[in-house]
């Protein structure tokens, strides 16, 4: 059955405090194989209130892998092969706006992307595909997500630029105050590029960016404690799991295809005649793009 025709399959992917979701019925951690590798760690299958859910912990079980460890196509790939059609990506950032304050939740709908070390693409030599990002996320998804916030009194801010950057190290003083000027809001380690592989997948891709602290631009930033960012760390994971109770649901009544067009992103994307389409490059693209491959 093409995506289009699919039930909804929520999958999270939990980062730095979230490694867990609670509440799952049928839980059953599973190995699942990738061609491009081993991802972060088994997925966790179950059900909530009968909706299928699929979680990956992006850093793996007590977070053993730095944001550049991460194998962003392996984990994209396995979560389309589990049959995940929707994503919902949680993940820890800091803050570049004063309005912005530890405890507050960003639904990210932009993305500047810094990073430099990662494979970025399923696509390559042999089959060459180009997908659209001018808008990368999911606007459906993110309404979803702001309804859910506002009924948990979750402070959030539905819009926002993320800058992703390759860590594992934080941002100099210079560099934090060079992404303000961009007008970037929050800044992060590992929203790029799987926000562009999950338009790849044709994955509705959410991202809740939940605060932590500000960053190093901040006059109070050396204030800071380390307990203080735990707590707060601690605290926004438990509202990114209650989000996703609530707004699961929601996301269980879509029928049909995405209506913003993310279930058909490749439709038009694949430029590699089909006689000259390498067949090893199609096999290991079974999951992500056999919808257009295969037809």
């Amino acid at each position: 059955m093409g995506q289009s025709g699919q039930l909804p399959v929520i999958g999270v992917i939990g980062g730095s405090g979230v490694y867990d979701v609670e509440g799952l019925e049928k839980r059953e951690w599973r190995e699942v194989t990738s061609p491009f590798g081993k991802p972060s760690d088994a997925l966790l299958f179950g059900e909530l209130d009968g909706q299928r859910l699929v979680f990956l912990p992006r850093h793996g079980r007590g977070h053993v892998l730095g944001p550049s460890d991460l194998n962003f196509r392996a984990n994209i790939d396995a979560l389309k092969r589990a049959g995940v059609t929707e994503v919902i990506s949680v993940s820890a950032v800091g803050s570049l706006r004063e309005g912005l304050p530890p405890g507050h939740f960003v639904l990210v709908d932009q993305f500047i992307d810094r990073t430099v070390k990662r494979e970025s693409s399923f696509f390559g030599a042999g089959l060459v595909a180009h997908v659209s990002l001018a808008h990368p996320t999911c606007s459906r998804l993110g309404g979803h997500l702001a309804e859910a916030m506002t009924e948990l009194s979750i402070p959030h801010t539905r819009g926002g630029t993320y800058l992703a950057m390759e860590g594992p190290q934080f941002s100099t003083l210079a560099e934090s105050n060079l992404y303000r000027s961009w007008g970037c809001d929050v800044i992060g380690m590992t929203n790029m590029p799987e926000a562009k592989l999950a338009r790849e997948a044709e994955l509705c891709y959410a991202s809740v960016a939940m605060v932590t602290d500000y960053d190093c631009w901040h006059p109070d930033h050396d204030h800071v404690t380390v307990e203080a960012i735990v707590k707060v760390l601690r605290e926004n994971a438990d509202k990114a799991r209650a989000l996703v109770r609530a707004v699961t649901p929601r996301l269980s009544k879509r029928i049909g295809p995405c209506e913003v067009g993310c279930h058909n992103a490749l439709d038009t994307a694949v430029i590699t005649a089909p006689e000259k389409r390498d067949p090893e490059m199609i096999a290991r693209l079974s999951a992500v793009a056999g919808r257009v491959l295969n037809a």
